[in-house]
């Protein structure tokens, strides 16, 4: 549900694929992504692929949520359970606060699509230097599905009965650019 006091506002979301084979030539997740935050009304901040590697990884996302531009990191790919796999590993160790939330409400809306082969997903989510972070699987139907049935609303200041974006600690800047819109 959105409310009518409260005018939209738009976020700074940064789009990483983590794949070894991927380019942006034949990335759909990332594209997936892209064109439903672009829908929403949000500002695509910043795209990148790297590889399965946890450095990499790491870095790309830690230098984002240093961005003042990027409020908001969405990962792609990774989350399964062969050796490659290792986006979890790369970003859960760097959250400053853990949303098990998102992966629980991720994994009810996947089991409504595929059922017990949700299991083999680790999407996860937190909190980055002030940054949300999701960690998501590399299918465009699970990047849909958690945009569709989660992010989207928990990315619209206008959604009641809560959202992430009032609890932004970056908030404020966002009513500034805004002109003083009230919370």
């Amino acid at each position: 549900m959105t409310s009518p006091d409260r005018e939209f506002l738009p976020l700074g979301i940064a789009i990483l694929t983590v794949s070894d084979t991927r380019t942006l030539a034949d990335d759909k997740s990332g594209d997936t992504l892209v064109a439903r935050l672009e829908e929403a009304g949000h500002r695509l901040a910043a795209r990148a692929i790297v590889p399965d590697d946890r450095d990499a990884i790491r870095d790309t996302v830690l230098g984002w949520s240093r961005d003042t531009q990027v409020d908001v990191v969405i990962t792609t790919g990774g989350t399964g359970f062969t050796g490659r796999d290792v986006t979890p590993e790369a970003l859960e160790p760097i959250f400053e606060k853990r949303m098990d939330g998102f992966s629980a409400v991720f994994h009810r809306v996947s089991f409504e699509k595929i059922g017990v082969s949700t299991i083999q997903s680790r999407a996860t989510g937190g909190v980055v230097n002030a940054t949300f972070v999701f960690v998501l699987p590399g299918s465009p139907g699970a990047c849909r599905d958690a945009w569709d049935h989660i992010l989207k609303a928990q990315l619209d200041y206008r959604h009641k009965p809560c959202n992430f974006v009032e609890i932004m600690p970056r908030l404020d800047e966002h009513l500034r650019r805004k002109g003083g819109a009230s919370a």
